[in-house]
C-alpha cells in the first residue's frame, strides 16, 4: 500500500488556479487539473459523503448539511455521528483487505464515533450553566491533550463567524502535520476551509479573493513540501465552486403569507414549529428541502415554489431519483436556484421579533444554513465594545448573549449546492491520472482507493 495524503481545499476550482496560487499551480503542472461534476447539493456533508463511500445521498442519507427528522419533528445541522452516513467508508474496506492499514480524518465531517484510527473534529464544552467554551474531540481521546501541548489551542472563532480566517486552515494543517509525525496513517485526510469564507462573504469575483487564494496556497505548499519528503502521495480535491450571487430568496416567508407556516410566540419572539407547520422549507445555501406535512396541499407548495423569483427548478419524486436523492430523509419537494440566488431559513416578517439567535452565531437552532453569520452587523455603533463586554462577562463566568450578527441577507455574495453550468466553476481533482474515469464526486472513492493500493 502507498502512504496518501488527501488535501480537501474546500472551495478552489480551476478557475481560482492562477497567479495567486503559485504551489497549487506547479503541483498541477506535474499532473493535471480535472474538474469533478460536484454532489447535488453541491455542500459539504453530501459532497464528503458522496467521495468517502463512492455512493450518491439516496444510498448514503447525507442529503446535505441539515435536514428535518420527521419523528423528532426537529431540524438537526451540522450533526457529527459518523453512523449518519450510510454504508461502508473507504477506510473500512482498505482495513479489511490489510489490518496494518491506519486512517487519519483531520476535520472532514461525521468525524465522531467513526472506525478510523485518528480524528479531530471541533466540538464546544456546554456546561450546564449555559456558557459555551470552545474545544476540539479527538479519537483517540488522549491525543487531545497531546496535540494541544505540542501545537496549541485550535483557534476555534477563526473557523466559523466573523472572524472566520485563515488561521483555523493553518492549525488544521498542522495538525495534519503532526498526526504524521507521531502515528503515520496510511491515509491522512485534511480539510482546508479557509477559501470558504469571503467567497460567501464577498464572491469569487472580488479583487480581494486573491490574497485569500495567497494564504491558503502558503498552506497547501507547505504541506505538499512536508508529505513528499515523506514519500508520502498528496492529492488535491475541492468540495464544490462557489459563485457570485446577489439575490437571497425567503422560501419560508412566502409559506407564511400562505399560512403554512406555524408560529410559536417565545417571550415575545418567533419561533417556526415544525411539526404543526403544513409546509416549510430548509434552507441550505442553494438548495432547499422542502417539507410538506399536509399531503393534501403538495401539489400547491410545488406550483407556488416554481412562481418564485429565484426558483429555477423543483424537484418531486422523479426528480428525485434522476438527481440521487431519493432519501427518507429528503424533503417531499426540492427546491433549487438559479445562478444569481440563494435560499435563506428567515421565516419572521418584522425584525423585531426575529428569534434571539438570529442574531447570533449559533448554527444549531437556525431552520437552515445561515451565511451571515460571516458578517458583523454594520449598524451597531461600536461592536468591539459590544463583544469586549460579552468577553469579561464569560470570563467572570456570567451569561450573556453576543447578538452580532446582522438580519440583512443581501450582504452575501457568493453561494452554492446546484451545479453551475460552468466547468470552470466545478471542484477538481489534482493528482496522478487513474486507470478510471472521473466523472463527479463519487469517483474520487476511487481515486483515492487507486492511489492507496495501485503501485
Amino acid at each position: 500500500m502507498n502512504r496518501v495524503a488527501v488535501i480537501n481545499v474546500v472551495g478552489l476550482t480551476p478557475a481560482l488556479i492562477g497567479e495567486s496560487t503559485p504551489n497549487i499551480r506547479r503541483f498541477s503542472e506535474r499532473y493535471a487539473v480535472t474538474a469533478v461534476k460536484p454532489a447535488f447539493p453541491a455542500v459539504t456533508c453530501t459532497a464528503q459523503s458522496n467521495m468517502l463511500t463512492g455512493a450518491p445521498p439516496s444510498r448514503h442519507g447525507a442529503v446535505a448539511n441539515g435536514w428535518y427528522n420527521r419523528e423528532y419533528n426537529e431540524t438537526h445541522f451540522w450533526k457529527q455521528s459518523n453512523r449518519l452516513v450510510h454504508g461502508p467508508k473507504i477506510w473500512d474496506e482498505f482495513k479489511r483487505e490489510n489490518p496494518d492499514f491506519t486512517c487519519a480524518k483531520m476535520f472532514w465531517w461525521y468525524n465522531m464515533y467513526s472506525s478510523v484510527d485518528y480524528s479531530i473534529t471541533p466540538r464546544p464544552m456546554y456546561p450546564a450553566d449555559g456558557r459555551k467554551f470552545f474545544d476540539v474531540y479527538t479519537h483517540p481521546m488522549e491525543m487531545r491533550s497531546e496535540m494541544k501541548k505540542d501545537i496549541g489551542e485550535f483557534p476555534f472563532h477563526t473557523f466559523w463567524g466573523p472572524r472566520a480566517g485563515i488561521e483555523s486552515s493553518r492549525w488544521i494543517a498542522e495538525s495534519a502535520k503532526w498526526v504524521e509525525r507521531k502515528r503515520e496513517p496510511t491515509l491522512n485526510l485534511i480539510y482546508l476551509p479557509h477559501l470558504d469564507y469571503n467567497l460567501q462573504r464577498l464572491g469569487p469575483s472580488h479583487p480581494d479573493i486573491a490574497q485569500d487564494l495567497g494564504s491558503i496556497d502558503e498552506v497547501v505548499g507547505d504541506l505538499i513540501e512536508f508529505f513528499e519528503g515523506r514519500s508520502i502521495r498528496p492529492l488535491i480535491v475541492s468540495e464544490y465552486g462557489i459563485s457570485d450571487v446577489d439575490r437571497p430568496v425567503h422560501l419560508n416567508r412566502v409559506f407564511r403569507e400562505r399560512g403554512w407556516i406555524t408560529i410559536k410566540d417565545e417571550l415575545g419572539l418567533e419561533q417556526l414549529d415544525c411539526g404543526a407547520s403544513r409546509a416549510f422549507a430548509v434552507a441550505d445555501h442553494q438548495v432547499a428541502h422542502v417539507y410538506v406535512n399536509d399531503p393534501s396541499i403538495l401539489d400547491e407548495v410545488k406550483a407556488t415554489l416554481e412562481s418564485i423569483d429565484g426558483v429555477e427548478r423543483v424537484l418531486s419524486a422523479e426528480g428525485k431519483r434522476d438527481a440521487g436523492i431519493d432519501h427518507e430523509r429528503s424533503g417531499d419537494l426540492i427546491a433549487i436556484a438559479d445562478a444569481r440566488s440563494w435560499f435563506t431559513y428567515y421565516y419572521w416578517l418584522d425584525d423585531a421579533v426575529a428569534p434571539d439567535f438570529a442574531r447570533c452565531v449559533d448554527i444549531h437552532r437556525k431552520v437552515g444554513y445561515d451565511p451571515v453569520e460571516l458578517f458583523v452587523d454594520p449598524k451597531l455603533k461600536a461592536p468591539a465594545l459590544k463583544i469586549g463586554a460579552f468577553l469579561l462577562k464569560k470570563k467572570l463566568g456570567l451569561r450573556g448573549l453576543l447578538d452580532v450578527i446582522p438580519l440583512d441577507a443581501t450582504l452575501v455574495k457568493g453561494s452554492h449546492g446546484r451545479i453551475p453550468e460552468s466547468e470552470t466553476e466545478w471542484p477538481v481533482y489534482i493528482g496522478p491520472r487513474t486507470s478510471g474515469k472521473i466523472e463527479d464526486s463519487t469517483d474520487i472513492f476511487g481515486v483515492i482507493r487507486e492511489a492507496v493500493a495501485g503501485e
